[in-house]
């Protein structure tokens, strides 16, 4: 228990006395083209080895010391130059190296004969101040993992998911850090998971906007369409947030339950608790579609009443009006003989009868609830 705890708080924020300096080879360009390479470091017993190094004469120290060091390299939307010689070097797959460059893949684990291949989607949720059918709600961006025996490659695409607090946070716990690259994939996977959990209270916030202002009837006050096309909008960011999630949790249960060699065991159970935090995700944003369906649906039935109820008042207007205006129509003929056209009392009589005519009609309509 207090193993899990130790690996939970790595991936959460701590309090920091002061601001943290960066490493000797963190953000830094090896030549005059630049590289992708955001972050390269050796580990010892968990502790930095304060060196600046290349991707590859890491590797070559790491091999040369023995199993007590190993390769972290973050990279951040690497092309296929810059990425080449890193993929030679540590002997990556082609077909995972080039998933890795080219981005847009979807979650999944992959095994290879010594690394295993494993692609995260970050998901970040957009503030904004009000909920409209143009809102982007949520935002996200990838991590893919190569993990090795001596060596964990990271790649991250897009402008979230950034794993530089992250690192920061586990060089602050040498005796975690010494398990090895296996801990460093648990610690993405469980920060990666942790994220979809926030962002599924904000989405809920949301939904329950919503659903208030749906069913308050303040759908017909003028925001039929503008409430359907939120409703809309918000469905679609759902499925985005779907897509992230559904699709990993295959490749957790894997890597908690099947035994990989360059996962510690001891680190394999605690995959376990990602599982169990990404399938209650997985819940709720499958609850979170089938609520939107139920809530567009009763958006369409209220404006199919309100249309209902607005043609129920133009036809009883219309059938008002349609008195005096047969009665002018009939009168209006141009006959000499017709009745009462001599008599003194005719036009007030006529216009009484007109006006009685209407009022009843008019009492009954809104007798019957049509006005």
């Amino acid at each position: 228990m207090s193993m899990i705890r130790d690996l939970r708080a790595a991936v959460r924020p701590s309090l920091r006395k002061g601001p943290r300096s960066a490493h000797p080879y963190e953000n830094t360009r090896t030549d005059a083209a630049g590289t992708a390479v955001v972050d390269c470091a050796v580990y010892r017993d968990g502790r930095r080895v304060d060196e600046r190094l290349s991707p590859d004469e890491a590797l070559r120290r790491v091999r040369a010391s023995g199993s007590r060091e190993f390769v972290w390299i973050g990279l951040h939307e690497p092309t296929e130059r810059e990425f080449s010689g890193i993929a030679t070097e540590y002997g990556l797959h082609p077909l995972a190296v080039e998933d890795a460059v080219h981005a847009h893949q979807r979650p999944k684990l992959e095994r290879y004969d010594d690394s295993v291949f494993t692609v995260f989607k970050t998901i970040h949720y957009v503030e904004h101040a009000e909920l409209t059918s143009t809102s982007e709600v949520v935002e996200t961006g990838e991590v893919m993992c190569f993990t090795g025996g001596d060596y964990i490659i990271t790649v991250r695409h897009g402008g979230q998911g950034s794993l530089r607090a992250l690192r920061h946070r586990m060089e602050d716990d040498a005796e975690l850090l010494a398990k090895g690259p296996s801990v460093v994939l648990h610690a993405i996977a469980d920060q990666t998971v942790d994220g979809y959990l926030a962002v599924a209270d904000a989405v809920q916030d949301d939904i329950d906007e919503v659903e208030i202002e749906v069913f308050s009837n303040t759908a017909g006050t003028g925001r039929r369409g503008g409430d359907a096309g939120r409703i809309y909008q918000l469905k679609r960011e759902v499925l985005e947030f779907k897509r992230a999630v559904s699709p990993l949790l295959r490749p957790m249960q894997q890597v908690s339950e099947r035994p990989m060699h360059v996962i510690d065991p001891e680190i394999q159970k605690y995959f376990r608790d990602v599982a169990d935090h990404l399938t209650r995700v997985n819940e709720q944003v499958l609850a979170f579609d089938d609520l939107l369906n139920s809530i567009l649906q009763a958006n369409l039935a209220q404006a199919t009443v309100a249309q209902n109820e607005d043609m129920r008042k133009i036809t009883s207007w219309a059938a008002i009006f349609a008195v005096p205006t047969m009665i002018a129509g009939i009168y209006g003929m141009n006959f000499k003989y017709m009745p009462e056209l001599g008599w003194k009392y005719g036009y007030p009589t006529v216009m009484a009868v007109t006006v009685t005519i209407c009022v009843a009609i008019y009492r009954g309509f809104k007798r019957n609830g049509w006005l």
